[in-house]
């Protein structure tokens, strides 16, 4: 049995784990368990859907395979010591651990991304940087070492390319293709904007704004700037 731990926080994104789950969910013998502190409903960032965790981090001490999605949550998250200690533990038992969008910045404050390559959402670049990865912007699936168990995907929908990546790592190529065509993942969009490099300034600063909705608020200010704050005390002592 391959088990499979997504992990779940107030304010996640959807998208970011529900297109590896549709995936991951048809490996061979594999059990699917969504985490958190303890099971019960959890919000997502719409304030609209609502998912339920289904085990506690106590429950779930050796999965095979970790995922830590993104979402405005990450900031507090990341502070999180239940969070951030029990994916140190889990790690070195772990076939893979992974993220998508801006879980990398958890995986990253967790200490597994120190000097690592790593990559998350266009947007939170700086943010991983901060955390102690070397942020790549041009690739969508960063392994962190040839011979690394972590891996990290760019923003919201990469997390199905990646998903498909540890599919065919996990049971072969026949399996993921078999997935791929299961889910019918055949992106075929009329628009081409879907990476920075790729997108008009009018683009990006729409899209920018789009983020923005919510984040102003203040509990995720606080958390975002103690974050940063964390990190930048670690290094000053570092130095002294």
């Amino acid at each position: 049995m391959t088990q499979i731990a997504i992990v779940l926080y107030p304010q996640f994104t959807a998208l970011d784990f529900i297109g590896p789950y549709e995936v991951l969910r048809n490996l061979p013998d594999a059990e699917v368990r969504f985490v958190w502190h303890e099971p019960g409903p959890i919000v997502a960032d719409s304030g609209v859907l609502v998912v339920g965790a289904t085990h506690s981090f106590d429950e779930t001490p050796s999965p095979d395979v970790v995922l830590v999605p993104g979402g405005p949550g990450f900031l507090a998250t990341s502070k999180d010591q239940k969070v951030l200690e029990w994916l140190r533990a889990v790690r070195p038992g772990a076939c893979w651990t992974s993220s998508v969008c801006t879980g990398s910045v958890v995986l990253a404050a967790a200490g597994l991304l120190d000097g690592l390559p790593a990559t998350t959402h266009w947007a939170a670049m700086t943010a991983l940087t901060a955390q102690g990865a070397r942020a790549v912007s041009d690739e969508r699936i960063v392994r962190a070492l040839p011979d690394q168990d972590v891996v990290t995907a760019a923003g919201v929908s990469a997390g199905i390319d990646l998903a498909l990546w540890l599919a065919e790592q996990i049971a072969g190529k026949a399996r993921a293709e078999a997935i791929q065509l299961f889910i019918e993942y055949d992106p075929q969009p009329h628009i081409d904007s879907g990476h920075r490099s790729k997108a008009s300034t009018r683009t990006v600063a729409s899209s920018t704004l789009l983020m923005t909705r919510g984040i102003e608020t203040p509990e995720l200010l606080k958390a975002g700037m103690q974050l940063l704050w964390d990190r930048a005390l670690v290094g000053v002592r570092a130095r002294r």
